[in-house]
């Protein structure tokens, strides 16, 4: 398929990378399987719906991916969401049914997106607002963990309820069942930091399972995940009302987006390490394949993950047939290895999530947000000097209060408010001449030591000149001409990337109020689009100049 490319690598693979890709796909199983049971009881289903996922997923996006190394599978986030988006709609019986059919749905708006190449819709997602969604749902998670890593009963609504509840019950905590988890959580942990080669977290779900056959933990009241029935899925469409389908698709846009947004972020930090480009329409692709794949499955919704992918390539991955290894052990598993996962103890199991996400919580980066101011109009200016901590802090509070998609959709719409708010009040700086250079003029708030041109303020607006900040540009410009002695106003626009009949307008009017209290008004800069548009128009414009020197000149003359 010359649009489409299907399993692209396989022309290309050198039989040396071999020993490496068989050996990152072992190293990623081990890691895939006590996850992928984690994350399905995330997503609120029985944990073999977890493995159900990944062995379609794992094929489907070698065959269209264009990433070398991105790992597919059940993440903490999108299965959240997936649990977020079926409460809603679910009835007791067809819980599962309907997160099959979200992946499906998921999957096919996915791989509508790619063949229509909407791949720049990613950029709408910025990064601290998928760091501070990030966060956000890694807390949630978390705090719905610890019921289960404490043997108490789990409570119900947001990170807060959920919060006062387990606080509230921790009176019933279970010694045994404690201990059990925290020995998980700390072995894992310390596997992490000492032996990071060494995969923790099946390490730890081997042991909890062995302790439990041993001492009869269960008997003592440890809760165990129990059945896990054995064997293949049944393939096919999950017995849904069409209708149902529709009802979904909301929700499973956010998912998409989600899920996108964190593939595409690890399928480029490992392509550019290894020099070489993935394709975002590709990528959307490779994820609905992927989520498709899964929903025929009985699985659940996959995305591209970021850890398991930095264990991919850390083991000497060099193309996908990494994945397709682990696809095949995974097949293995449901054949012959169900059976003994059916001891591992619920508390082991919220350790493995919990030492998942515990990384993820980074406090570290949103305080680095913090830290980074911008400006407008010459100052610095409340809410949006610190825009990025703002649309970070909006997306992780909405997760914790409002739940996982307003959560998102909460931090997009404060980052796109903030962006028109910037771009609505550019920094407009006053220049002065550098000692020593008459011909270098510079931004005297940056470097005081700058001299100001007595009678003429010389003006440079950082950014395009369009109608959401044309009247900011204005009144600054007359504020400037207010100060006693002005008798010029220049404006440099040899930055100015783009101008629109607003603000064109705007200048053709400035000049003349200018000219009006006795003040020249001129541009220094190759301005062409500007006369143009003006032209269009039917306005006119005070005489420009090549350069700020020239102009400064030219009016120092008269």
């Amino acid at each position: 398929m010359r649009g489409l490319p299907v399993f692209s690598w396989i022309p290309s693979y050198d039989r040396s990378w071999l020993h490496g890709d068989v050996i990152a796909g072992l190293t990623v199983w081990a890691v895939l399987v006590p996850e992928a049971l984690a994350y399905a009881t995330i997503a609120g289903v029985s944990p073999v719906v977890g493995l159900y996922a990944a062995p379609g997923a794992l094929i489907l996006y070698a065959a269209f991916g264009s990433s070398r190394h991105l790992v597919t599978g059940p993440m903490a986030a999108t299965a959240a969401l997936s649990a977020a988006a079926v409460a809603d709609l679910a009835y007791p019986n067809d819980f599962l049914a309907l997160t099959t059919a979200l992946a499906l749905v998921t999957g096919i708006i996915a791989v509508l997106c790619g063949l229509l190449r909407l791949g720049f819709l990613a950029s709408f997602i910025s990064e601290p607002v998928l760091k501070g969604f990030i966060v956000g749902l890694a807390l949630t998670i978390m705090v719905g963990q610890l019921p289960k890593l404490f043997g108490v009963a789990k409570g119900s609504g947001n990170f807060f309820e959920q919060a006062w509840h387990f606080l509230a019950n921790l009176g019933d905590t279970s010694g045994l069942t404690l201990v059990v988890g925290l020995l998980s959580l700390a072995l894992v942990l310390g596997l992490r930091r000492f032996l990071p080669v060494v995969p923790g977290s099946l390490v730890a779900v081997l042991l909890g399972i062995a302790a439990v056959r041993v001492f009869s933990l269960d008997q003592h009241g440890v809760e165990i995940v129990g059945h896990i029935p054995g064997g293949l899925p049944s393939f096919g469409l999950p017995n849904v009302a069409t209708h149902r389908y529709l009802d979904l698709s909301a929700s499973a846009v956010g998912i998409m987006l989600v899920g996108f947004a964190e593939g595409l972020g690890a399928a480029k930090t490992y392509a550019v390490a290894n020099h070489y480009e993935v394709d975002p329409n590709r990528e959307f692709i490779g994820l609905g394949a992927a989520n498709i794949a899964s929903g025929l499955s009985g699985g659940m919704v996959v995305n591209g993950s970021l850890s398991k992918t930095a264990v991919n390539a850390g083991a000497g991955a060099k193309s996908q047939l990494s994945g397709l290894v682990v696809a095949v052990l995974t097949v293995i598993t449901l054949l012959f290895l169900t059976g003994l996962f059916e001891k591992l103890p619920e508390a082991t199991l919220a350790a493995v999530v919990i030492a998942a996400l515990i990384e993820l919580v980074d406090f570290r980066t949103l305080a680095a947000l913090f830290r980074v101011r911008t400006r407008g109009s010459g100052v610095v200016y409340h809410v949006a000097a610190r825009p990025d901590f703002v649309a970070a802090t909006a997306a992780l509070l909405g997760v914790l209060i409002f739940d996982t998609l307003p959560g998102l959709f909460i931090g997009i719409t404060m980052s796109l408010v903030l962006l028109l708010y910037r771009a609505s009040r550019p920094h407009i700086a006053l220049l002065g001449r550098v000692p020593g250079s008459p011909e270098t003029f510079a931004d005297v708030e940056r470097r005081p030591e700058k001299e100001l041109i007595p009678g003429i303020v010389v003006l440079r607006v950082e950014g395009g000149l369009f109608f959401a900040n044309a009247d900011t540009i204005r009144v600054s410009a007359l504020r400037h001409a207010a100060e006693p002695g002005t008798r010029a106003v220049v404006l440099d626009a040899e930055t100015v990337p783009f101008i629109d009949v607003t603000a064109a307008t705007m200048l053709a009017e400035l000049a003349e109020s200018l000219h009006d209290r006795g003040v020249a008004f001129v541009v220094a800069g190759e301005m062409g689009q500007v006369r143009d548009v003006l032209r269009a128009t039917g306005s006119e414009l005070a005489p420009t100049y090549p350069t700020v020197p020239d102009a400064v000149a030219a009016l120092g003359e008269r």
